[in-house]
């Protein structure tokens, strides 16, 4: 990359860098490319009649650092192919550098043996993406942080905190921040310690076989605004009968946030009859038509913290600050 070098010792300039995306999110790439003050890289990602997928790069990028944006959500099988082709294609044509931006990090769930014969998925994933051709990788919030070593390559972690943060200090006094489970203890602490509030865990058990999972609540929340903090929800059950539990220890409102809104199934039906009052995401999966009328869900947008890093990782500057 000498002839990159050369060009930002001179004035910082963003002649050789790059930005493409496949169809997974494409409002978010346009916003993070608005935020850099360059435009998206030329190209087409669609799908022939059998459904392969054909990648068409209309534009050099010989010499260049390209930047690969592309979220694994539904449809989770398409998305992962239109990255890993374009990755490919970017690399046969030349490109001096390819990261791969993935706001959102599919399969993260499947991230260890969970029985005697089962995948790691999240390991085959880091395993396709690295052969592909990416030389770093850029994401947010994983499932699980061990999904870093997966990698032989840089992985740069950002998480949503600081934009998920801004909008809670807007929000009522008297807060409770709530983990929904013992897992997300360490996330809900941190969020409890930014904002000064006290902290609750949610423990779910099964008091004998066949019996409805009960959920009893460590902490206080008699009176307080809980706000329960998660990295994503899916089918949203379990955020629901979260809520009704605190509502029922006495929370005067309950609020949640989350950074991946998967939103599967039959969940936004379900947050829209919950208690909870407001359904804080952000935009690293795209909303479906159904979610974006719910008057219940907030997207906040993390195009400037993305934009952020990149540029930064173009520069070959420090990312480490964004790390909060």
């Amino acid at each position: 990359m000498v002839r990159r070098r050369v060009i930002l010792e001179q004035d910082k300039n963003l002649d050789w860098l790059k930005i493409f995306t496949g169809n997974s999110n494409i409002d978010l790439v346009e916003e993070i490319a608005r935020d850099l003050g360059t435009a998206m890289g030329k190209s087409l990602v669609k799908n022939f009649s059998d459904g392969e997928i054909n990648v068409e790069i209309d534009e050099s990028v010989r010499g260049m650092d390209v930047f690969v944006v592309q979220s694994i959500c539904h449809p989770v099988n398409n998305n992962l192919m239109e990255l890993l082709i374009l990755i490919d294609a970017l690399k046969r044509a030349s490109a001096e550098r390819i990261t791969a931006v993935l706001p959102y990090y599919g399969y993260a769930r499947q991230d260890r043996k969970v029985s005697p014969r089962a995948p790691i998925s999240a390991k085959l994933l880091a395993d396709l993406i690295t052969t592909a051709g990416a030389s770093r990788i850029l994401t947010v919030d994983l499932h699980a942080g061990q999904i870093q070593g997966f990698f032989n390559i840089p992985v740069d972690h950002l998480f949503a905190a600081p934009v998920l943060l801004e909008y809670l200090k807007k929000l009522k006094n008297d807060l409770v921040i709530v983990s929904p489970d013992a897992g997300g203890v360490e996330r809900a602490r941190a969020y409890a310690k930014r904002l000064n509030t006290s902290l609750a865990i949610i423990d779910k058990r099964r008091e004998g076989p066949n019996v409805s999972q009960v959920m009893n609540i460590i902490g206080d929340v008699e009176g307080m605004v809980a706000i329960i903090v998660d990295d994503l929800v899916d089918t949203g059950g379990t955020l629901a009968r979260a809520a009704y539990a605190l509502m029922e220890k006495g929370a005067k409102a309950v609020y949640a946030c989350c950074t991946h809104p998967v939103f599967s199934g039959k969940a936004v039906e379900i947050i829209s009859g919950s208690p909870i009052e407001e359904m804080i995401v952000t935009n690293t999966i795209p909303l479906q038509e159904e979610a974006k009328a719910c008057r219940k869900i907030k997207v906040l947008s993390v195009s400037s913290l993305l934009a952020d890093a990149i540029r930064r990782i173009y520069e070959d500057e420090s990312v480490s600050c964004l790390f909060i």
